[in-house]
């Protein structure tokens, strides 16, 4: 794979610098040569780095690429006798599949228009839990498109500048993260997304920024029905919508903006008469962020907090679920919502010490959800695919230490995860085949009521990281 990716990006490169190449000239050429070399040095940076870490958690958890992008501690699983937690249980592991390689393409320009690019991969693709052949998989591509000196009105000592941004790219409310090493850069407590989008930002002056765009889904999907999917937004036809503004000036900055997601959860369902119909289920959520940082020298300062309905497209603990159903076979909705905060600092440079904490807090549904003598079946409201519908609360704390040395960092990170769990009701009904099944049922705002208890998971982590 590797060598398929050099070849590749050697052809562009030579294609390119032939452009650079006069008549009668040979790619073996000094000339030649000296254009493929100062078309490098003028537009290209390459960049990445080589990263191993090492694992080691007291509890299984829900975790993803290879066990190294840390959600969540899993509940209590007694076994049968009542004798022993299976989920009690410790593991270590160490990887080095979040290796990255990058380039960024500048200073081409026509006229006052500015043109960039940024491609990003690593080796995540190809793994089953921490089994596998790791594979280059996209992290991001987007092209830029800019213009600068733009006159605001008539004053002419006030300029403003406007970049697009066109491909996949850190989706707006994912983009500021927490002081971390690990992988999942604070996810769930933040968001986490990197999607298809068309972005636009607007300096107005030196100290505002506005930002809008128009997202889509590709691997962060919304939930529903059929499971995560993007043919939600695919059949729904409407791009989630975002609108942000930035304050900045004197180390401070402070933003704010929201997104506006309405997807179709369902294209077909069965009218009274168990006849399949087309329908026009749509349920539409709004999700607002806050956040500010401070800088001073060596130290800095960070803290959001986001209000999610059905936010389980960005990571975030969340979802929705059925308020009614017709006999036309349409169904109505309401999103689950949840406050996900955290705050950070980091002080020093060689010696370089970082704390971060997070809190979670499930707030149900926004509407009942349907019900069957007053309690909602699992099956009628879906919750983030990396989570579980009995989670009402989760709370984090992580203190890290790292040495710098040149382009060399050793990091390391100790993690506490706690996560408040309920139990749902069990009922045994009767299944479509006419045979016994358990159901859990959960209160009508979707919320875990019943004995509440919290399970911890420790985890330390060591990270090795040379910078090129």
């Amino acid at each position: 794979m590797m060598k398929r990716f050099y070849l590749l990006f050697s052809a562009v490169l030579l294609s390119t610098a032939g452009l650079y190449a006069a008549d009668g000239e040979t790619a073996g050429s000094g000339k030649y040569e000296g254009a493929v070399k100062q078309e490098l040095q003028n537009h290209f940076k390459f960049y990445g780095f080589v990263r191993n870490f090492f694992t080691f958690d007291t509890r299984e958890s829900v975790a993803g690429t290879g066990d190294l992008f840390y959600y969540l501690p899993k509940d209590v699983a007694m076994n049968s006798d009542g004798s022993q937690d299976l989920n009690a249980q410790t593991s270590f592991r160490f990887l080095a599949i979040t290796t990255r390689l990058g380039v960024d393409v500048s200073g081409y320009q026509y006229g006052r228009t500015k043109f960039g690019a940024k491609v990003e991969t690593d080796f995540y693709a190809g793994l089953t839990g921490s089994t596998g052949t790791a594979q280059l998989r996209l992290r991001q591509a987007y092209a830029t498109i800019g213009w600068d000196g733009l006159r605001m009105g008539n004053r002419t000592d006030r300029t403003a500048s406007v970049t697009l941004k066109l491909g996949q790219a850190w989706h707006p409310i994912a983009a500021d993260q927490p002081h971390v090493t690990s992988l999942e850069t604070g996810a769930p407590f933040n968001a986490f997304s990197r999607t298809p989008q068309v972005l636009m930002d607007a300096a107005l002056g030196k100290n505002f920024i506005l930002t809008a765009g128009a997202i889509w889904q590709m691997q962060y999907t919304s939930t529903g029905p059929s499971g995560a999917s993007a043919d939600y937004i695919k059949y729904s036809g409407i791009p989630e919508a975002y609108l942000g503004f930035t304050v900045r000036g004197g180390g401070f900055l402070g933003r704010i903006g929201a997104s506006v997601l309405s997807i179709k959860p369902r294209r077909t369902g069965e009218n009274a008469a168990s006849v399949e119909m087309k329908v026009s289920d749509r349920i539409t959520t709004v999700n607002p962020y806050i956040y500010l940082q401070y800088r001073h020298k060596d130290f800095e300062v960070k803290a959001k907090t986001i209000y999610s309905q059905g936010g389980e497209h960005l990571n975030l603990m969340s979802g929705y679920g059925v308020t009614r159903r017709f006999d036309d076979g349409h169904w109505e909705y309401a999103p689950l919502q949840a406050s996900s905060t955290w705050a950070s600092l980091s002080y020093g440079r060689k010696w370089q010490v970082m704390l971060m904490g997070g809190y979670i807090r499930n707030l149900g549904s926004t509407e009942d959800l349907v019900t069957d003598n007053g309690k909602t079946s699992e099956n009628d409201f879906w919750f983030n695919r990396n989570g579980f519908r009995n989670l009402n609360a989760m709370w984090r704390i992580i203190p890290t230490i790292a040495y710098n040395v040149g382009k060399f960092t050793l990091a390391l990170e100790y993690n506490i995860t706690a996560a408040q769990y309920g139990d749902p009701e069990i009922r045994q009904v009767t299944g479509s085949d006419g045979k016994p099944a358990d159901v859990e049922y959960y209160s009508t705002r979707g919320l875990a009521t019943d004995n509440l208890h919290w399970v911890y998971n420790n985890r330390i982590q060591m990270m090795a990281r040379f910078t090129f």
